[in-house]
């Protein structure tokens, strides 16, 4: 390999690149854009839900009970009625996601240690809030029910001889604040980097094509690996830039925490870059013209990126073929490397598989573009 004709084509792509505004605005707004809109819009959280509320006891024993719902941070009272039929239309009207019917023998029933019964009616139409509208009801009144009845053992003076069975201690790690940004943004950060450095590579030598210059690259002592590196060298800068404009707005726009070894995340980052790039090259070797390049790199990466990665969707819930399917998914790998490093701070020897399967794409991309790049030139 000769580094000056090496390096004259990298100096070549990099005028092209600037004198392409879409490449620099695709380069370096795109990647911006995406993490503001994602950032700001995504959010995995399910707190402040919609509730409509029939209290037709009105006493201090279900007020209590309202306030624990809502005092949680999961419920905020919408609407009090003072019949049913307003609930479901609440609910029909997506003004409410959850009602509430507390009855009339509410306290007495307490009171008397009797079993009571507190009816909720749960907008079902969206399975996840639902779901975990239902979780927080239960968890809220397994807890009031709990108060209570030490409340009873307490009156009757029999507290200090009983002792729960089964006392659960949580302690949660790497995100006590259960939020979902810091989990989110790691996994932006390959997705970004996917989709944007395959973007910019389907470009580079179907663009040569379709302006009559690939022919006078050939005529000249240049070799393909000299091309495809030269190519490659102007993105590969370009990444890093993306990587470091998304990592410093993770760091102090969204304030996710960064606990691991900024040096190991740039050199995993880097062999991402490659395998990127290099299909990003591929693509643009086999397109016929640059619309049909830009398609398929952009469908080719990002919804799989997206879909397939466990980006926002868990993998161990797919069914089992995707889940193989996953493994052929470069960004799924980096997702798991990087909220490693991100969020638990360690180091490579915990995150081996996928880094291997990182390493292993870079080698194997790179090699598929040059034997394809060779044969196009024959």
């Amino acid at each position: 390999m000769n580094i000056a004709r090496t390096l004259a084509v990298a100096r070549k792509e990099t005028r092209q690149i600037i004198r392409d505004s879409r490449s620099l605005y695709l380069a370096l707004g795109i990647p911006v854009m995406l993490m503001i809109l994602f950032g700001y819009a995504l959010s995995l959280d399910v707190d402040n839900i919609p509730l409509a509320v029939w209290d037709q006891e009105r006493t201090p024993a279900s007020r209590e009970f309202i306030d624990r719902l809502t005092s949680s941070g999961y419920f905020t009272v919408v609407l009090r009625t003072e019949s049913y039929q307003p609930i479901v239309q609440a609910i029909d009207k997506n003004e409410a996601n959850m009602g509430l019917v507390i009855p009339f023998d509410f306290s007495r029933n307490l009171k008397r240690g009797r079993p009571t019964s507190v009816q909720a009616v749960v907008d079902g139409s969206d399975s996840t809030r639902a779901g975990l509208a239902i979780v927080y009801l239960e968890t809220i009144v397994a807890t009031f029910e709990d108060d209570l009845r030490k409340q009873a053992l307490t009156s009757q003076s029999v507290q200090q001889r009983i002792n729960p069975p089964v006392e659960p201690r949580v302690r949660l790690l790497y995100n006590p604040e259960l939020q979902s940004r810091n989990n989110i943004v790691p996994g932006l950060i390959a997705i970004i980097m996917m989709v944007i450095a395959a973007l910019l590579t389907s470009l580079t030598i179907v663009r040569e094509r379709e302006l009559g210059t690939l022919e006078q690259l050939i005529s000249t002592p240049l070799k393909p690996n000299e091309l495809i590196l030269g190519k490659l060298i102007p993105y590969f800068v370009l990444g890093y830039v993306d990587l470091l404009m998304t990592y410093v707005m993770g760091q102090y726009v969204f304030n996710v925490p960064f606990r691991g070894s900024l040096l190991l995340m740039f050199f995993v980052s880097g062999i991402f870059l490659i395998g990127a790039l290099s299909l990003g090259f591929f693509i643009s070797v086999v397109a016929s013209n640059q619309f049909f390049a830009t398609q398929v790199a952009l469908l080719g990466t990002f919804l799989p990126s997206f879909l397939l990665s466990g980006f926002v969707f868990p993998i161990s819930n797919m069914p089992d073929i995707l889940q193989i399917v996953t493994y052929i998914i470069p960004a799924r790998h980096f997702v798991t490397v990087l909220r490693a490093i991100y969020l638990k701070g360690v180091g490579v020897e915990a995150v081996l598989v996928p880094f291997l399967m990182l390493v292993f794409f870079a080698v194997f991309l790179t090699f598929l573009a040059t034997v394809k790049l060779k044969k196009s030139l024959r």
